[in-house]
């Protein structure tokens, strides 16, 4: 016996619709009053922290105006040009994406496409624990155990490359343990998880039929990669790694400890320098109050602005991916 449900053609639509909505039962309208709250809420914290640290942040824009876009800190001569720490959260920032990002989504092929998943478990797992490791514990790592024996390796390529006309002033002397470069390889550990995390997911939702598909027209495991894999996937990939790029950007502890103290502008990646997340960490306690202390704030608040615009790149990117894929 089969029930068939009737429907009154003289009834619209959206009056049905309208009534099933009204008839929800009242924790499901609860819920959702509960989530669009949590929502907003967000918003509302994200907006109060914006207007919290312009407020704060006012005399160092005023005293210095565009000055701070030069490369002059010195809070003793109330001097608070910013660009030196601009300059090393890029530099380092990249360092990281450039060795994280080849290592991140090769391990990612390697879990999803050739390791058999009951060995590829214990791999995620090991990948997973990497990514909670406290910050402080990979600084304290980095500048006891991996800048002294990075100085070494250092100091052997100062000498291989003395006079070379470009890697000469890239990797000459003189040398640091703690530099852009060893801040960048601490923050490459540390964004690698995250970005094999996401790459993984992403790449596990390519269709079989597509990846069968490829095999069956004679292709290689590579070209198979190449032609299915990486078209449906490359959308989310590239947000994984710009999600990756917003925490080298936006890591405290760790580049403090290893990047160094020195407030200078230069292509020696060898060399100690200083980012923003490093002079706040350091320097936020010293500051009494007036530009010294609204500077500080204020290089937060460029960070965070900075960080919210590559997250929100980052999820454009995949949503538009998104859409293409619904399209093909």
């Amino acid at each position: 016996m089969s029930a068939v449900t009737e429907v009154d053609p003289a009834v619209p639509a959206g009056s049905t619709r309208r009534a099933l909505s009204e008839r929800r039962p009242l924790g499901d309208r609860t819920f959702q009053v509960l989530t669009l709250g949590c929502g907003l809420l967000v918003l509302v914290i994200l907006v109060l922290i914006a207007i919290t640290t312009s407020q704060q942040s006012t005399s160092w824009f005023s005293a210095e105006g565009f000055k701070i876009f030069t490369n002059n800190w010195n809070p003793s001569a109330n001097q608070f040009g910013a660009l030196a720490f601009i300059y090393g959260t890029a530099i380092t920032a990249v360092i990281a994406i450039v060795l994280a990002v080849p290592v991140s989504v090769g391990i990612a092929l390697l879990l999803t496409e050739v390791v058999p998943p009951r060995w590829a478990r214990p791999i995620v797992y090991v990948v997973d624990l990497l990514a909670v490791v406290p910050s402080v514990v990979w600084g304290l790592w980095g500048i006891l155990v991996f800048a002294p024996w990075l100085q070494h390796i250092y100091t052997s390529i100062a000498s291989g490359v003395n006079g070379v006309p470009v890697l000469g002033p890239l990797f000459g002397q003189p040398v640091s343990g703690a530099s852009f470069f060893t801040a960048g390889i601490i923050l490459a550990f540390m964004i690698s998880p995250i970005v094999t995390s996401l790459s993984r997911e992403v790449i596990a939702t390519v269709p079989t039929i597509d990846k069968e598909g490829a095999y069956a027209l004679g292709a290689t495991r590579w070209e198979m990669i190449r032609g299915a894999v990486w078209p449906h996937s490359q959308g989310g990939v590239v947000g994984s790694v710009l999600v990756g790029l917003g925490r080298a950007m936006g890591e405290t502890i760790a580049a403090a400890l290893v990047i160094g103290d020195s407030a200078e502008i230069t292509g020696h990646l060898f060399y100690s320098g200083y980012s923003i997340p490093a002079v706040i960490a350091n320097q936020f306690g010293e500051a009494t109050g007036g530009a010294f202390r609204g500077g500080l704030i204020g290089l937060g608040l460029f960070l965070f602005v900075l960080t919210i615009i590559v997250n929100l790149l980052a999820r454009g990117i995949v949503e538009r991916s998104a859409r293409r894929a619904r399209g093909a």
